[in-house]
């Protein structure tokens, strides 16, 4: 199977409404990833079936849990999940941050080649972010634990968003140490085409008795 076929067949199971353009650019991010990746080792995985499913199909099963204006992934690495993410929502704009400037150069190359005008490449830590505007979700993957991820960035956070967590086994013990402010909102379980792993999006926002 060809790794367009497989994309195409995962998007399907999926059940998310991406055609054809959405498509043939998840594949030059693809070839882009695995080329730079010879040099700047942007991830550990090399196959090409299993960066679709791994990567493109992971990014991709969050789609309909992350409906927002803007939308910020923290320690977005080689893009992942805010790429995919951006291609499929090209109405929201999407900032793409982290603290690594080989990976920002990265990320702002496949902006360009791929004309993703609703990209803005951030490089810097969390912390320092001071954006125009903040932020209706902020996502990660694999950026930190929950507690630190929300230290990092409840700054850039609009009020009512929402933090998005993408785990692969339940972190009950993250869970647990949330500062008292906050709150898991929900926690979804994820099938991904091709990954037989267990995959959790944990959801996170304020407490409503927390003082903001």
């Amino acid at each position: 199977m060809s790794a367009e076929q497989q994309l195409t067949r995962g998007i399907a199971q999926l059940q998310l409404a991406l055609g054809p353009p959405e498509v043939d650019k998840l594949l030059r991010y693809l070839a882009l990833l695995a080329k730079w990746n010879q040099v700047y080792n942007l991830t550990a995985v090399r196959d090409e079936s299993r960066m679709v499913s791994h990567h493109l199909l992971d990014s991709l099963a969050v789609l309909p849990h992350v409906a927002a204006k803007r939308l910020l992934d923290v320690g977005s690495g080689g893009g992942l999940p805010g790429v995919p993410l951006a291609i499929a929502l090209p109405r929201t704009h999407v900032a793409l941050l982290d603290s690594n400037q080989k990976k920002a150069a990265f990320l702002r190359q496949v902006a360009i080649e791929l004309g993703l005008g609703n990209v803005e490449v951030v490089a810097g830590r969390a912390e320092a972010h001071a954006p125009s505007a903040p932020y209706d979700v902020i996502i990660s993957r694999a950026f930190a634990d929950l507690a630190e991820f929300v230290a990092a960035a409840r700054h850039l956070l609009a009020p009512g968003g929402r933090f998005v967590a993408m785990k692969g086994v339940l972190p009950h013990e993250e869970i647990g140490h949330l500062p008292a402010a906050w709150r898991v909102a929900e926690v979804i379980p994820l099938r991904v085409p091709g990954v037989d792993a267990h995959r959790h999006l944990v959801i996170v926002s304020a407490s409503p008795a927390a003082a903001r």
